[in-house]
């Protein structure tokens, strides 16, 4: 790990067991630490998603964050989820090829193998000015949970074998390419390019959970912002800053319900 933390630029704080990767970025950043750093571990006790779900985060899976401070001005640093999550798939794929073709994204930013959640990402920030920024990534890689509102998976399920080590070395490098290529904001519209071309459900029915009600349409696009946009059925438009997206024959009934960075102005760790 260590050297391929090296490799990307960053320093490696690796813990063999903590609350959560995500959470200890945001102490180091209130005690003034201001990266670039990684903080792993090989288990978490209390990690979390997005919107205070819990991340079940047994060893074997790849628990990582990135701290980072001032990556760019603080209305577009929630795009960073989308960054995470192109870098998150150029790794995998490089990792693991054999099922590189089945990896697509689900907005706002957890990543698919087969339809069934393989990752999650979370971006939360800390401070105003200078804004630091902790981007969490968890990687199913030999376990996954069951009895979820949506399917989940990992590598070893879906036949490959891979270590934590080994994918987060492939990740340190991925997410400096990814940052350059976003270069603070100015380079969104490449960053947005590639996340469509690896987007879950593009041009099918889904359905979107917000917070009061649920949403049904055809997945368009995302807009210049990262917000998801989506056609009614009665031709409207409707552009959605945050929310769960399901599979519309697959959406949860309403009863099943579930401060973030989100990625409008921009899920899992």
């Amino acid at each position: 790990m260590g050297l391929a933390s090296a490799a990307a630029g960053a320093r490696l704080i690796a813990h063999d067991e903590i609350d959560s990767t995500n959470a200890e970025a945001i102490r180091l950043a209130r005690a003034g630490e201001t990266g670039p750093v990684w903080i792993t571990a090989k288990q978490q006790h209390a990690g979390r998603g997005r919107r205070g779900r819990t991340w079940v985060s047994p060893p074997g899976n790849l628990y990582a964050t990135l701290l980072v401070t001032d990556p760019s001005p603080p209305d577009v640093a929630p795009q960073l989820s989308f960054v995470a999550a192109v870098a998150l798939h150029d790794a995998v794929a490089d990792v693991a090829a054999a099922i590189g073709p089945r990896l697509t994204l689900k907005w706002p930013n957890d990543m698919l193998c087969g339809g069934a959640k393989l990752a999650g990402i979370l971006v939360e920030g800390e401070g105003q000015r200078p804004l630091a920024v902790a981007v969490g990534i968890g990687v199913n890689c030999a376990h996954h949970p069951d009895e979820t509102d949506f399917p989940a998976t990992d590598l070893e399920a879906e036949g490959v074998v891979v270590t934590p080590e080994q994918l987060f070395h492939a990740l340190s490098a991925t997410m400096v390419q990814r940052l350059r290529q976003w270069e603070r904001g100015e380079g969104f519209a490449a960053t947005r390019t590639d996340w469509i071309k690896r987007a879950s459900g593009l041009g099918h029915e889904i359905r979107v959970r917000l917070t009061d009600r649920d949403v049904i349409g055809t997945f368009r696009e995302i807009d210049t912002s990262g917000r998801l946009v989506l056609q009614l059925a009665s031709g409207d438009v409707e552009v959605i800053a945050a929310g769960d997206v399901f599979p519309f024959s697959s959406a949860p009934t309403a009863t099943q319900s579930q401060r973030r960075l989100e990625p409008r102005d921009g899920e899992s760790r």
